[in-house]
């Protein structure tokens, strides 16, 4: 039997290892728990776009597996750092996410201090979809241009006066054709559109003869013989142009340039559901039915890992960096 001075020390010990168990149950009981709620998941760009379809067809198949609805908030604005913003100051409960879409990620490249840091104030979860870009020309305007070289022989010949088109200062295509210009070593002169859609109209109508394009938005219109694709800018042919070759594959080795989407949640999130919410966006993306859903808008599932997301995340906003300040490239 214990005497009672040992009695007298166990019970205070006894409250001091109640203590130090309790946060840890509310911890273990929480995770357990989650989600308890609808989560939100913040698209920083206008309803109708490919990251805002590509999060729609992606959460809907994610929400039926975690039992709870994922509520789609359109937040626009700034090449999305309205959203990612918001994002980053929600509270870190698993119970928001932010789509994180390639300008984003260069946004401060462009546009100066943005009010958060990408790398610090988000955690990855996963990346979504890779969105392929491909180079148009219209082929009235340029009859005789069928590839890359054809191309870049006819700006040389045009002594660097040749257009191009964009969805405007900055965006993916603009920043993709900058870097081919600097690689193949000749000289056209930028039209930046504000969007996507007045740029292709006007390289239909002629006005502007040549564009790297999101595939989505010029997809119908090759389909139709309005615009002719010459190259794709992915280091990989795409299956919905698979007779197009890549650039890389006329004449410039190891080019690649892809726009993604992937999956952020504000810094802090518990670990435990940022890996639940990883696992159960890499089996939405493994589904078929999301894969067709995601390619009927020019989309691509190309789960990642948050490693292999957050490494991602850095090399392209080294990279483009670097093609954004060589060719004193701004928003502000």
């Amino acid at each position: 039997m214990a005497s009672p001075a040992f009695r007298s020390l166990r019970s205070p010990l006894r409250r001091a290892l109640l203590a130090l168990a309790l946060p840890l149950a509310a911890g273990a009981a929480f995770a357990q728990a989650w989600p308890a709620k609808p989560i939100t998941l913040i698209v920083p760009f206008p309803p109708g776009g490919p990251t805002d379809v590509a999060s729609r067809i992606v959460a809907q198949k994610m929400s039926v597996a975690l039992g709870q609805s994922i509520v789609i908030d359109n937040r626009s604005g700034a090449s999305g750092t309205v959203g990612a913003a918001a994002a980053a100051r929600a509270p870190a409960d698993g119970y928001t996410f932010v789509t994180l879409a390639t300008p984003t990620l260069l946004a401060s490249h462009l546009y100066g201090p943005t009010g958060y840091d990408i790398f610090k104030n988000f955690t990855p979860v996963g990346s979504v979809y890779d969105l392929p870009i491909v180079l148009v020309v219209n082929p009235k305007s340029l009859p005789d241009v069928t590839g890359v070289q054809g191309l870049i022989a006819k700006a040389k010949a045009e002594g660097g006066k040749l257009n191009y088109t964009s969805a405007g200062a900055g965006s993916f295509g603009h920043l993709t054709t900058e870097q081919l210009k600097t690689i193949g070593k000749f000289d056209m002169q930028h039209v930046p559109y504000r969007g996507s859609a007045p740029a292709v109209t006007d390289l239909i109508g002629g006005q502007v003869p040549a564009m790297f394009s999101d595939l989505v938005g010029v997809l119908p219109h090759v389909k139709a013989g309005k615009l002719r694709a010459i190259a794709v800018g992915s280091g990989q042919r795409v299956s919905l142009l698979p007779d197009v070759k890549t650039v890389a594959e006329q004449g410039f080795p190891g080019f690649d340039a892809t726009s993604w989407g992937g999956l952020l949640a504000p810094a802090g999130t518990p670990k435990d559901i940022v890996e639940r919410m990883s696992a159960e966006l890499k089996k939405a993306l493994a589904d078929k039915e999301v894969q067709e859903k995601l390619q009927s808008v020019g989309t691509f599932a190309a789960y990642r890992t948050p490693e292999q997301t957050g490494v991602r995340m850095r090399e392209d906003f080294e990279r483009w960096g670097k093609v954004i300040r060589d060719n004193h490239i701004t928003n502000q």
